[in-house]
Parts: C-alpha cells; sequence; structure tokens
C-alpha cells in the first residue's frame, strides 16, 4: 500500500485477480524473488499489523465518513495523479494519452473544484495511469529483485525508485506544516486501504498461499502495464 497513489486499487483490481486466477496461481518461486525468505517474513510482519490496526482503521473510514466525502478525497488525490501521469506521458512520447491527462487535470482542477469531482469521466475521458516505474521500464531499465515493504506493499527496485521520485516530486511534501502534511498523507493512505478492502476479500477466498498470489499478480500486472497490455512471451525458468 502506498499513500502516493502509484495506481487507484480500484481500477485495476479486477484486472490483477482475473490475470492470476487465469495464470498466476500456477506459478511456483521465481527468480524475480530471490529474497523470498526475507520477503515472506516481512510479508508476516504486514499483514499482523494491517490485520490488527490498518484493516480496522480502513473499515472504520467506511463506515463512518459519507460516501460523497470518501469520493471527493479520492478523486483530489487522483486528480494529482493525472498530472503526474501525464508527465510520464511524455516522458514515454505518447502524446495522445498526455492530451487525455492533461485535458482531465485540467476540467477537474477547474470546473471540478479542485479536482473534487471527476468530471473528465463523466464525459468519458479514461485516466492514463502511468507513473514513473513504468517510465523505467519504457526506458529499458530492468526492474530488479521483487520486494515486500510492510505498510507500503509489493514493489520491485524499479518501481520502488519510481515511488521515490514520486513522493519526492508530490505536492503534499512541500506543504511546511508538518501536522498538516502528516494528516494528508495518513488520509491519503487510509483512503487508499479502504478501496483495498473488497480485492483483500477475495485473495483470502482465492488463494491457497496469499503471500504467492500478491507477488504473481504485482509482477504480472506491472509487466502488462510497462507493455501497455501487449507484454512479450516471458522466458522460461532455467
Amino acid at each position: 500500500m502506498s499513500f502516493d497513489r502509484r495506481r487507484t486499487l480500484r481500477s485495476h483490481a479486477c484486472g490483477v485477480l482475473l490475470t492470476v486466477l487465469v495464470a498466476g496461481c500456477a506459478m511456483g518461486p521465481s527468480r524475480d524473488d530471490p529474497f523470498e525468505p526475507m520477503n515472506r517474513t516481512l510479508y508476516q510482519v504486514h499483514d499482523a499489523v494491517d490485520t490488527a490496526v490498518v484493516k480496522p482503521v480502513a473499515q472504520a473510514y467506511i463506515d463512518v465518513v459519507p460516501q460523497f466525502i470518501r469520493s471527493g478525497v479520492s478523486n483530489v488525490f487522483n486528480n494529482i495523479d493525472d498530472l503526474f501521469s501525464a508527465v510520464n506521458d511524455l516522458l514515454q512520447g505518447k502524446l495522445d494519452k498526455f492530451g487525455d491527462d492533461m485535458g482531465r487535470v485540467v476540467l477537474n482542477t477547474g470546473f471540478g473544484l479542485g479536482g473534487l469531482f471527476d468530471l473528465a469521466s463523466m464525459v468519458g475521458i479514461e485516466r492514463g495511469m502511468e507513473d514513473f516505474g513504468q517510465t523505467f521500464g519504457v526506458w529499458g531499465f530492468p526492474q530488479g529483485p521483487y520486494l515486500f515493504v510492510p505498510l507500503f506493499g509489493p514493489t520491485t527496485v524499479r518501481d520502488g525508485s519510481g515511488v521515490l521520485v514520486r513522493v519526492a516530486l508530490g505536492p503534499v511534501g512541500y506543504i511546511p506544516n508538518v501536522p498538516v502534511r502528516n494528516s494528508l498523507y495518513g488520509v491519503g493512505y487510509v483512503d487508499l486501504r479502504a478501496q483495498a478492502l473488497q480485492t483483500g476479500a477475495v485473495i483470502d477466498t482465492a488463494a491457497l498461499d496469499r503471500y504467492l498470489f500478491i507477488r504473481n499478480a504485482y509482477l504480472q500486472r506491472r509487466r502488462y502495464l510497462v507493455y501497455d497490455g501487449k507484454p512479450p512471451p516471458e522466458p522460461e525458468e532455467p
């Protein structure tokens, strides 16, 4: 999980789950995960903290905060992500997607009260959903080892580096008032975790090994995104 909104889980959950249910569960130990024993331990730490603290807070957020307020919060963070998606469109040379993403930002910021309302989706302008990790992949940087970071979730060296760039450039980090800045980080984190509650329930039902399920889903989904839905055949395991 990440307050930096690398991807809106609601938009990607179905794609992740369908991909894994078709192929991911058949995958075993991966050469992409050379630190699997360490990652499994870190996953167990994450799962314990998430179950005891984060998940109940996210559920309380859903139970207490009205839907229209939660939608507004998600839309504001998504609007920021759309701006970064536009930047990554340019870095990848995707000019058509850049136009769509910038159109979303202009429309939602100017007429959607700073992004509280997602008017762009209402008129059929889809989100580009590009990030720095994908850009590094398009540029040819290898993904590096898979890592599981407690309270953050699955990542790779390449994607994690992209997240660090996103955090460094994100507008929240430039707010001088520390309590306000940290509160916004916290709200973003809880909102993102709340969106993932339904996905977690599906994983509980479908996966015999949750760690493998999450790892394989993540790696396949990221590969799918880097290649815009047309990944080449994966090299066979030695």
